[in-house]
């Protein structure tokens, strides 16, 4: 028998059927033998986790905006995929706005697979857009292998990103059902929402962005991927008051599935300073309430998945010298610190890593049909994360790998430490910028 390149011994490992004591061994990248706790199991190489540490299956994270090429100064391939390893996250899915040219067409996912090329740490895959522009044009894009599309209902924040509508989308749901596709959708009425007064209080804004425009435009998507047959997926819902009309729909048996993100989770209005504004996110971080309301819906598993939509930009773009919500950029960045914002919150409330694991690992991986990944089990990806659960995280903004320092997390003292990453059964070091990048660059159809 083949000697296997890696061997790793971990007293706490998350696996499909639970938390148990595992010894794995990896070999050409991919997960060969999974059994019971067992050290006489030898490879070339072997990991003895610490008694502290629990191996997870690397995270997926469906809901990133890289920027590049185009707005580099935002956010890079490189200062992003540096991020996700530090975070335990082994595949990123790139959004396909903010980034000049937009991922709207063959030529452009050319152009952003291009600049991506040699410098991903992690695995990265492409997500394209739906826009008016190209309507009647998207099994071509899905062809060329994007996981699927994104449409707005309100602006997109982008002049060369235009929204949909309400109007516009029954027809792109159509079309994306007749190419066996996924659509995913920001879902906000725009007929909802408010012009913002401006300045620095937090209740003016969030009184901007009410959650019945939310509520409105779920509705509207159930309906419209009722009508079609198409596979939709809401993004960042903020929104716990939309929670019955997703249940119900997700009962009747439409093609509906619901992503929040680690800021709705963890930040309350409540807490919210005046004119701070690198908490400012569209939709926005909403009350304690319905906070609650949200991790009720994970709970139940009305929503799915969580991930992070880490979204920077430069910081003079945040406003952060005024505090004046209404010109600020309207994002987190929140990459690198996605598994310890969530694990603090999830074992206050009584969940466990497996919960986390499938909120973060698998439930994105099954959206975006990579059947390789979100697992530890025989035939998946050796993508893995040492993590120290109990250990004390304070964040330092200074210290991320991202490439714009702005986080509403700074000085949030949180718990949980990914200590280690491996990328197909080899460790990744974001520190170490001279050491190749190892991270493919995935199509639609990947395992």
């Amino acid at each position: 028998m083949t000697e296997p390149d890696l061997v790793l011994h971990a007293a706490r490992a998350v696996l499909t059927d639970g938390e148990r004591p595992a010894t794995l061994a990896v070999t050409d990248g991919v997960v060969r033998q999974l059994g019971p706790l067992d050290r006489s199991v030898t490879g070339r190489d072997v990991v003895e986790l610490a008694g502290d540490e629990v191996l997870l299956p690397g995270l997926v994270d469906t809901h990133v905006h890289v920027n590049e090429p185009g707005r580099t100064e935002w956010e890079g391939f490189a200062t992003a995929t540096r991020a996700a390893a530090a975070g335990g996250v082994t595949t990123v899915l790139d959004m396909p706005l903010n980034s000049i040219p937009p991922t709207l067409d063959p030529v452009a996912l050319g152009t952003k697979r291009s600049a991506a090329d040699g410098q991903v740490l992690v695995d990265v895959g492409f997500w394209g857009g739906a826009v008016p522009g190209n309507a009647g044009r998207l099994r071509e894009l899905l062809g060329a292998g994007v996981f699927g599309m994104k449409c707005f209902l309100p602006a997109s924040g982008v002049a060369e990103f235009p929204a949909v509508g309400l109007d516009g989308l029954p027809a792109v749901c159509a079309e994306i059902a007749a190419a066996d596709g996924l659509l995913l959708v920001h879902a906000e009425d725009p007929a909802g929402l408010r012009d913002s007064t401006g300045g620095p209080a937090y209740a003016d804004f969030l009184l901007s962005r009410p959650p019945e425009a939310e509520d409105t435009a779920i509705a509207a998507v159930v309906d419209a991927a009722r009508a079609t047959g198409a596979r939709v997926h809401v993004v960042h819902l903020s929104s716990a008051s939309a929670l019955p009309t997703i249940a119900a729909a997700k009962a009747d048996g439409v093609r509906l599935t619901v992503e929040t993100c680690p800021h709705y989770l963890v930040l309350r209005a409540e807490d919210v300073p005046d004119g701070a504004t690198a908490v400012k996110c569209c939709p926005p971080v909403r009350g304690d309430a319905n906070r609650d309301a949200l991790w009720a819906g994970l709970a139940d598993r009305t929503i799915d998945l969580v991930v992070s939509d880490h979204s920077p930009s430069t910081a003079d773009r945040k406003a952060l010298g005024t505090g004046d919500f209404a010109q600020a950029w309207g994002g987190i960045a929140s990459l690198q610190l996605g598994l310890p914002l969530v694990w603090t919150e999830a074992r206050r409330r009584g969940h466990d890593l497996g919960d986390v694991v499938r909120w973060m690992a698998a439930g994105p991986a099954v959206l975006a049909g990579l059947g390789s990944k979100g697992a530890i089990r025989v035939g998946a990806a050796a993508d893995l994360v040492a993590f120290a659960p109990d250990e004390p995280l304070v964040v330092v903004a200074d210290a991320l790998h991202h490439r714009n320092k702005v986080t509403p997390y700074d000085g949030a003292r949180l718990t949980g430490v990914v200590r280690r990453t491996w990328l197909a059964g080899v460790p990744v070091d974001p520190t170490d910028i001279d050491r190749p990048a190892r991270g493919r660059l995935l199509s639609r159809g990947d395992a």
